[in-house]
């Protein structure tokens, strides 16, 4: 039997890449999601045919194909094997409790919460209700359930201001910038605590740096609500001609080109590091913690070069302040999740920007069709 897997927050940027991911390693992902980040599917692609394979609207989906997230219903046709979707927010307790009695979970990656920065500064409380209250109500009915496996989607945010590069796992943790770093310091110190006192918990925290680019049919990408608060989907809507230029925080910081230096990983590497952590977790591993990052800093203007470069464009930038919160530099040492769970980014930044910009190009809207 094929084991089960569930995913929350499963039809967002990452998750849904994940949810792919797990359909072509032979698990069986069951997604909920609350469409707070997430477009509603309606119909076909157009101008592309659904193979005939795949039934658009399979059984274990409520009736109607808009039922499913836009983002699952191309995930399906990718993979030619239909995903199983609930729409539930993680904070329902009752409603979670019904989801685990009428399936068998092997084990859960949670990549739900609210996720934006700058966001976060503006509502905290929504941010710690959401992140903590959600992930307290995850855990207890796993433990209700006899569900003790988990994968959760953390952040290298939880390192704060880098005081060694590159950043190892030995790194200070705690403090945090802002309060959705301080959430996912928060929920892994729940998660390591919890394994401490039960030992039959395993465990797998990842830290991601800056996860970019797309799968490479350009039919799943980053679909960012409003104004995109992370660099690169900025960076592709201004080449598209969806905005008119970039605005750059800073160039007064003590790196090369004096604008801020991150990590950037492609979204495929990334999902691909969730496979390999759900087979650790097979290792009665306890509780684990690894970055997933290339180890490389780019700085913006070189991402803007970068981008530049993959779209044939020019993309208009401005230096503006530094931004409050930010740091000069940030990147991974990611050597201890090659030694453990044998996994390395495998794509550099050129593929990061092509993937990236065949993605926007094919869908300037995103997910939505206007």
């Amino acid at each position: 039997m094929a084991e089960k897997i569930l995913v929350t927050g499963g039809a967002g940027y990452i998750g849904s890449h994940c949810v792919l991911e797990l359909l072509q390693a032979g698990y069986v992902p069951v997604v909920i999601d609350n469409f707070h980040n997430a477009i509603r599917g309606t119909s076909p692609i157009p101008g592309r045919a659904v193979p005939d394979s795949i039934n658009p609207s399979p059984p274990c989906i409520p009736p109607g194909s808009e039922e499913l997230p836009e983002s699952l219903r191309r995930v399906q046709e990718i993979a030619h094997r239909p995903v199983l979707f609930q729409e539930l927010d993680i904070t329902d307790e009752a409603a979670l409790q019904e989801l685990f009695r009428k399936h068998r979970f092997s084990a859960v990656m949670h990549f739900a919460g609210l996720k934006a920065v700058g966001e976060s500064v503006q509502k905290p409380l929504e941010y710690y209700r959401v992140n903590l209250t959600g992930t307290i109500r995850l855990l207890e009915t796993m433990k209700a359930h006899g569900v003790r496996n988990i994968v959760f989607s953390s952040s290298a945010t939880v390192y704060g201001d880098p005081k060694y590069l590159p950043l190892d796992e030995k790194h200070p943790v705690g403090g945090c910038t802002n309060p959705y770093g301080k959430s996912k310091f928060f929920i892994e110190e729940m998660i390591r605590d919890l394994c401490k006192a039960e030992r039959d918990w395993n465990a797998v925290l990842l830290r991601y740096f800056n996860p970019i680019g797309a799968h490479e049919s350009g039919m799943i990408g980053e679909d960012p609500q409003g104004i995109p608060n992370n660099l690169m989907p900025y960076v592709a809507q201004v080449a598209v001609g969806r905005r008119e230029f970039l605005s750059v925080f800073g160039n007064d910081y003590k790196t090369d080109d004096g604008t801020g230096v991150r990590d950037y990983i492609h979204v495929v590497d990334l999902a691909k590091g969730h496979i390999a952590a759900l087979k650790k977790l097979k290792e009665n591993c306890g509780c684990k913690i690894y970055n997933l990052g290339t180890g490389t800093g780019y700085s913006v203007l070189q991402m803007v070069r970068a981008m530049e470069k993959a779209s044939g464009r020019e993309i208009k930038y401005q230096i503006t302040a530094r931004r409050e919160g930010d740091v000069a530099s940030c990147y991974a040492d990611p050597a201890l999740a090659e030694q453990e769970l044998g996994w390395k980014a495998a794509f550099g930044l050129d593929k990061m920007c092509e993937d990236l910009w065949r993605w926007q190009v094919q869908n300037p809207t995103g997910f939505s069709k206007n």
